[in-house]
């Protein structure tokens, strides 16, 4: 039945096609239209930037694939976190879902809600003004503009929207999941039909030698602009028939961005020479120009903030299934384990995120975490693609279920190029990374007052849980 409830309380009421544009719009963000340039500006060749995005598809593509069979296993809500508990155990998988409240999706929201409100003030034309500033012996506390204001707003009604529904919240965001594709289709349609570029651009020659350190840097970028190739996974306790629809929807959608990224790639090469692209941060805007004339500008600025919003819409349905598995463990407070008794949502995880983003949005603190988004996240996927491998070992393998294609070489294959991330990381950025390894050292500050209490934590959430279901 449609809108049976799992053993959570969670209904089972999104299907494949739902659950694969739900990783569409958790993968093409700002990153496509941001990231190209500066990639550019390490390998220097037209040519190498889309072996770099073909390269870095292929990792993502290894990680749905494994992700597939841990999804198809442990169909429940939380995704990592379940996969890790189940792996190394609980103080693992909770630090995982720790990091995941504030890097993984708290911080992406407040950006992504800030870079729309940016690109819609863009496209109206609206001047964005200078902010009302509060400070404290002259340390910056809050930051109020009709632009903040406005990214507030985008959180609110969104996370309204997946409060009231996990059905409605589902449509609304395939809807604007299909029209972000549309979009990015017409644009790379037009540029090659009508644009006025140049297919001399592609024969450019390398500006700057090429390294294995620049390509490997380079892979750091665009492992930004594919993260979100996991996000059916958290939601493995509402998809319906998900050992069979969380490893399709997780291939399927990671296959659809890869086509996406490169198309998107060869009509930004087209449009602009290597020398105009090199560490452009506007690239998909510029090359807009370039191909359409500045007239198209503002259209541009439009379609991506309507891009964006599928974006948003995608992190706030994801994440709250994360605290709401981390409550029912006894490892969060009780309250964030209970569901709307109505909506079958679970309420106060959602508005939890919600509070975080919008605290962020206000003091502008999102830009430090965003410098070690990348670095935290890796490892914790990487550690998540060892542990399918013990996993592995340990399970019975008569069991009748999605098994990772390629196996053992696609996670040896995702576990040594995110390694070679984190590594590069490390090495580029050691004060990013100190800020990820402080973050892990405060969770596990944090697990350890809560595995003292989850006794009765779970005595609390248990009992609520039998008076909802």
């Amino acid at each position: 039945m449609k809108n049976r409830l799992n053993g959570n309380g969670l209904r089972r009421e999104m299907g494949l096609f739902s659950a694969t544009t739900l990783v569409i719009a958790n993968m093409v963000g700002t990153g496509i239209f941001t990231t190209s340039g500066f990639i550019l500006a390490e390998l220097g060749s037209p040519r190498m930037l889309l072996l770099c995005w073909l390269c870095g598809g292929f990792f993502a593509l290894c990680g749905a694939l494994c992700y597939g069979e841990l999804g198809a296993r442990y169909p429940r809500a939380g995704g990592e976190y379940v996969f890790l508990k189940e792996s190394f155990g609980k103080p693992i998988g909770f630090l995982s879902g720790w990091i995941s409240l504030f890097v993984g999706f708290s911080a992406p929201i407040a950006a992504a809600a800030t870079a729309f409100a940016t690109y819609a003030f863009q496209a109206l034309s609206i001047p964005v003004g200078e902010p009302l500033v509060l400070a404290l012996w002259g340390v910056r506390l809050l930051a109020v503009s009709p632009l903040t204001l406005t990214a507030i707003a985008a959180i609110v009604l969104f996370s309204m929207l997946h409060y009231y529904s996990l059905h409605v919240g589902s449509n609304v965001q395939n809807g604007l999941t299909v029209f972000k594709i549309a979009l990015v289709l017409v644009f790379i349609l037009a540029g090659f039909l009508f644009g006025t570029g140049s297919a001399a651009n592609f024969s450019t020659p390398a500006s700057v030698p090429l390294t294995a350190e620049k390509f490997a840097v380079a892979l750091i970028f665009v492992s930004f602009a594919y993260s979100g190739w996991n996000a059916a996974a958290y939601l493995g306790g509402e998809i319906i028939d998900p050992r069979r629809n969380i490893p399709l929807a997780l291939t399927l959608g990671t296959f659809a961005v890869i086509c996406l990224y490169v198309l998107l790639n060869v009509v930004y090469i087209y449009a602009l020479p290597a020398e105009q692209m090199q560490g452009v941060l506007e690239v998909g805007d510029k090359s807009a120009i370039a191909l359409f004339g500045a007239d198209i500008s503002k259209l541009f600025s439009g379609a991506v903030a309507m891009g964006l919003l599928s974006v948003l819409s995608a992190m706030i349905m994801t994440g709250p299934r994360i605290y709401y598995a981390m409550s029912l463990d006894g490892l969060f407070f009780g309250i964030f384990g209970r569901l709307n008794m109505d909506r079958k949502t679970p309420a106060a995880s959602i508005f939890l995120q919600a509070a975080l983003a919008i605290g962020i949005v206000l003091t502008a603190s999102f830009d430090t975490l965003l410098i070690y988004i990348g670095f935290t996240l890796s490892l914790c996927a990487m550690l998540t693609v060892i542990g399918l491998m013990r996993i592995r070992r340990k399970a019975d393998r008569t069991q009748e279920i999605y098994k990772t294609f390629g196996y053992p070489i696609t996670p040896l294959v995702f576990i040594l190029g995110n390694g070679a991330i984190i590594f590069l990381s490390i090495q580029s950025r050691p004060v990013a990374a100190l800020c990820g390894l402080a973050t892990i050292a405060v969770g596990l500050v944090v697990y350890f007052f809560f595995s003292h209490r989850s006794p009765m934590a779970k005595v609390i959430v248990n009992e609520t849980a039998r008076e909802e279901h």
